[in-house]
């Protein structure tokens, strides 16, 4: 087992280079456990993130009875069994579940233990508690699930058990956590679902269901998405989550704004998340994919990112949601750009483990950066390095590693608190760093 990351470490400029097998996929990681848990029998899962939001989910499904066996790989990646099927509770017992820091861990669950009848209390920690839960909570009543959230929005989340029914959805947003939540509970009660998106969103639930032989459909209508599923249990033996993508964003970014390429094999190419490589590219990233193949229904590749000089960039619109989790680290190649970045349209920042645009212009401010910010994003004019600083990430991974890059390709030394949250995505983080010719220590006493 690794040891807990340090919560607060200097990160000093260094150029980075090499090649870097980033950790397994956050969102797949997830979704293997709970499909797996859908299965009647043995599933064996490979692959897996070793972070604290996938220790979560694991936790909360052996709370609730599933068998989860799982032990490090030799690439560090987690692997093991899951033994279903997820049951109901006759006596219906309310199970206290703690998803810790993971939102993807609660509301998927909600829809899981919907789906099998199960009495839930869902909830988290500071953070979590201040992540909303009613785009979820919305559809899952639509669905007969009697289900109640503090203020009607926010966690703690309790779920009883009620009998479901299809349900025709037409969501206000593009989001995949919600078409996770509503497949999952159909899955498990075994009812159908259709879900219209104003536009299309991640789509590995669909993905690892169509792959375990459940019938569902994705069409497209004039740009909205619709996904109909057929009632249907999973039938699988194996399931495995390629590489972290949103992680790799982190490495990618550091290329292309530096002065060695990076190589990041194995990585999950879904289009829905690869909007960060459709970035860097716009803006004349230097960005080649070789080695593509398929992995239990998700294209997998190897992606090597150059030194480019990069031009300015916008991001908006449907692109945003490709890329929502990799806009921090985007801000960066925005400052190093020769034209800079505007990014609109992403609200949804503003209820991520940080109201990600006010902590991400702090952040990028205390190392000497210019940035506007906005309602619904934020302007980073080009031309612009890192300073030396002293930041605090706020809980949140994503801004943590994204002041690790800012560092890195920077004039001076940044100290970083808070780093510890990085443990909910990427534990393996400063090892990697180092693997590049990074330079880090600790400051905890």
């Amino acid at each position: 087992m690794r040891s807990p990351l340090p919560d607060r470490v200097r990160i000093h400029p260094a150029p980075l280079e090499g090649v870097v097998h980033v950790t397994g996929d956050k969102s797949l990681s997830h979704r293997c456990l709970l499909v797996a848990a859908l299965v009647d029998g043995a599933v064996t899962v490979s692959g897996l993130a070793p972070s604290a939001d996938v220790a979560a989910t694991t936790a909360a499904l052996r709370d609730l009875g599933v068998t989860v066996d799982l032990a490090p790989e030799s690439d560090g990646r987690l692997g093991g069994t899951v033994v279903g099927p997820l049951r109901s509770d006759v006596a219906g017992h309310m199970v206290e579940i703690d998803c810790g820091n993971s939102g993807t861990t609660l509301r998927l669950l909600a829809g899981l233990a919907a789906g099998a009848g199960r009495h839930v209390r869902l909830d988290g920690d500071a953070s979590l508690r201040r992540r909303p839960v009613d785009r979820v909570l919305a559809p899952l009543r639509a669905m007969g699930v009697e289900a109640h959230a503090r203020d009607d929005r926010l966690p703690p989340l309790t779920i009883r058990p009620r009998a479901l029914h299809g349900i025709s959805w037409d969501s206000t947003v593009a989001s995949a956590q919600v078409k996770s939540a509503i497949m999952l509970a159909a899955v498990g009660a075994g009812v159908s679902a259709e879900i219209r998106s104003p536009h299309p969103s991640r789509d590995h639930t669909e993905r690892m269901f169509r792959h375990a032989g459940v019938d569902v459909e994705i069409l497209d209508d004039d740009g909205a998405e619709i996904v109909r599923l057929s009632p249907g249990r999973p039938r699988v033996a194996s399931l495995s989550a390629p590489r972290d993508p949103s992680a790799a964003a982190f490495w990618q970014v550091a290329a292309a704004c530096g002065s060695g390429g990076i190589t990041t094999p194995g990585l999950c190419l879904n289009p829905g998340r690869i909007g960060a490589l459709e970035v860097l590219r716009a803006m004349g990233g230097d960005v080649r994919i070789s080695g593509e193949t398929e992995v239990d229904g998700e294209p997998v590749g190897d992606v090597t990112v150059l030194p480019s000089a990069l031009a300015g960039g916008r991001i908006d619109g449907a692109l945003v949601v490709r890329c929502l989790d990799e806009l921090p680290v985007l801000a960066i190649a925005g400052a190093l750009s020769s034209g800079g970045l505007e990014v609109s349209d992403a609200e949804e920042l503003r209820v991520k483990e940080s109201d990600r645009i006010t902590v991400l212009s702090s952040t990028l401010r205390a190392l000497g950066i210019m940035i506007e910010e906005r309602p619904d994003g934020f302007w980073v004019p080009g031309g612009q390095l890192p300073d030396s600083g002293s930041v605090d990430a706020h809980g949140d991974h994503r801004i943590a590693m994204t002041a690790a890059i800012a560092a890195s390709l920077g004039t001076g030394s940044v100290d970083i608190s808070g780093f510890r949250a990085v443990g909910t995505s990427y534990p393996g983080f400063l090892e990697d760093l180092a693997a590049l010719g990074g330079r880090a220590e600790a400051l905890d006493e």
